[in-house]
């Protein structure tokens, strides 16, 4: 049996796809925006406001140059779910206001529940929901998507990059067969900003969405961007003072919005020693585990995907069973967005795998602030609980069905 390695002294958290630590830098920029500049942004007749007014636009200009936009076309929202929420539900409800007779909307079916949801809520007001399958490494075969479009569309939904396997879409590709169709292009780029290069402005992607806490900015924040050449047009969710163009009213957030821009400007400056240094971790963690574990298995392309995600099954434990045996390591089940309720999830059904399968299956993300101390002690801690659980059922049977 393995040995068990020493508890460390605090929780080795490695569950970055479901948020990430606010980045110290990122703390210090907000704070005098709490306490000595907290002006409201909007209220440009004074020098407190003006003040704040600038940090807003600051940030918008951040977050432009993150993804490859414009300034104009960053519209700053609570985050990535109403981001999508106003993009699907928007689009749709502009189009059907100017007579368009198009009504098939079509998204796939790993989507975060938020662009799911919108998707399928739109039944109720005419609308054709239509959600293409994924190939067994995560991905969408251009080709489905191409028959999917022979009818006409108003709008496809693709995420960049998938929350549970970490798996990365070819965004310019998908977003090029979209629009040949005539189809508007929405991206969920809540996983992806920070995580590899974006250039929305050459992918002719129409609208994305992007969340503060997943790229070690703030939680309560994030941005929709909306193309401004060709335009695209939307209804907003609900009706206010018009700030944000009048897609998103309310008064701005100024301490979120900072965050935001320097977790953007953040990202962009380190995007490739990040990407480099956790890949690293990355390799050998999994070096290790498929050492330790032997059958271990892969979720999703092993290529195409961020460098600090590895979503695993194993040959028999549970996953419940192994974190409740290593409860100092911090990982996930599933989608940290899915409901308290023990169910398979549906990502990896859609890849294939069967409910037993899905059921010993962790999402491990590593990230920034992962050291190479906290993978030793996941890698070892890991096998140590497998090998007991196993020492504990010697008889079972295996469950890989």
């Amino acid at each position: 049996m393995t040995d068990a390695p020493s508890r460390p002294n605090q929780p080795v958290y490695l569950d970055n796809q479901a948020t990430t630590r606010c980045d110290p830098r990122v703390v210090q920029a907000m704070l005098p925006y709490f306490s000595e500049d907290y002006g409201n942004p909007h209220s440009a007749e004074h020098v407190m406001g003006q003040r704040a007014e600038a940090a807003v636009e600051k940030a918008r200009a951040q977050v432009a140059a993150a993804i490859g936009a414009e300034v104009r076309e960053v519209v700053f929202t609570s985050g990535a779910t109403e981001a999508n929420n106003i993009a699907i539900r928007g689009a749709a409800r502009f189009a059907a206001n100017m007579g368009d007779p198009r009504r098939r909307i079509i998204a796939v079916v790993t989507e975060h529940k938020c662009v799911l949801e919108s998707v399928a809520d739109l039944a109720a007001e005419g609308f054709e929901p239509v959600f293409l399958p994924v190939r067994p490494d995560g991905l969408l075969d251009p080709d489905t998507l191409r028959e999917a479009l022979t009818t006409p569309t108003l709008l496809v939904s693709v995420m960049a990059v998938n929350n549970e396997t970490g798996v990365i879409q070819d965004i310019a590709g998908l977003a090029a067969i979209a629009k040949a169709a005539g189809a508007l292009f929405h991206s969920d780029l809540a996983q992806a900003v920070g995580k590899i290069a974006i250039d929305l402005t050459a992918w002719k992607v129409d609208l994305a969405s992007i969340s503060g806490h997943k790229l070690y900015g703030p939680k309560g924040v994030g941005a929709l961007f909306v193309r401004r050449r060709p335009r695209v047009r939307l209804l907003p969710l609900f009706s206010g003072g018009g700030q944000e163009r009048g897609l998103r009213s309310g008064t701005l957030p100024t301490p979120l919005i900072v965050g935001l821009g320097e977790a953007c400007r953040l990202a962009t400056a380190e995007l490739t020693a990040d990407a480099e240094r956790i890949a690293m971790l990355r390799c050998g963690l999994w070096d290790r585990l498929r050492r330790d574990i032997p059958g271990i298995r892969l979720n999703g392309s092993e290529t195409a995907r961020i460098a600090g995600n590895l979503n695993v099954t194993f040959p028999r434990a549970t996953a419940s069973e192994l974190m409740h045996a290593v409860p100092d390591l911090c990982v996930s089940t599933g989608s940290a967005c899915s409901s308290a309720e023990v169910e398979p999830s549906y990502v990896l059904r859609a890849l294939g795998l069967s409910g037993q399968q899905a059921a010993r299956t962790l999402r491990i993300g590593i990230g920034r602030f992962t050291s190479a101390a906290d993978i030793d002690y996941a890698a070892a801690a890991l096998a140590a609980a497998y090998a007991a659980c196993e020492a504990a059922n010697p008889d079972n049977p295996t469950r890989d069905t």
